[in-house]
């Protein structure tokens, strides 16, 4: 059975730093591209990042773009969101979500787990 478990959120000051991890477990990470998704009360989730199954190649929201960067360590079946001059807007509950297609899309329709979601606030 496939787990997805995002850690490392919490409260963090506006332009303060915060980095997620999503441990998985139950299928062939490598295979996997992964994604990362927030959700605002009141708002619908979007998409923050994706990488794909290799690493290769990664998506940016552009509301993140030069701020938030996505990397996976294959062998430790985790991915990683690393977040940067982080702002009120930020705040949200926080998914990682996994891709069997493997490329790592921006759509949410694409992705067959997901994880219980981390909460990120950042006060301003």
């Amino acid at each position: 059975q496939a787990q997805l478990v995002e850690s490392g959120g919490g409260l963090v000051q506006a332009g303060g730093s915060l980095r997620l991890s999503c441990a998985a477990s139950g299928l062939t990470f490598s295979r996997y591209g992964m994604g990362w998704f927030r959700q605002a009360p009141g708002k619908e989730r979007e998409v923050v990042g994706a990488i794909s199954w290799s690493g290769g190649r990664t998506y940016y929201a552009d509301s993140v773009k030069g701020r938030f960067t996505i990397s996976r360590d294959n062998a430790r079946n985790t991915v990683y969101l690393q977040m940067n001059s982080l702002n009120p807007e930020d705040t949200a509950v926080y998914y990682c979500a996994a891709d069997l297609h493997g490329s790592g899309s921006s759509n949410s329709e694409s992705y067959e787990y997901w994880g219980q979601g981390t909460q990120v606030t950042v006060s301003s």
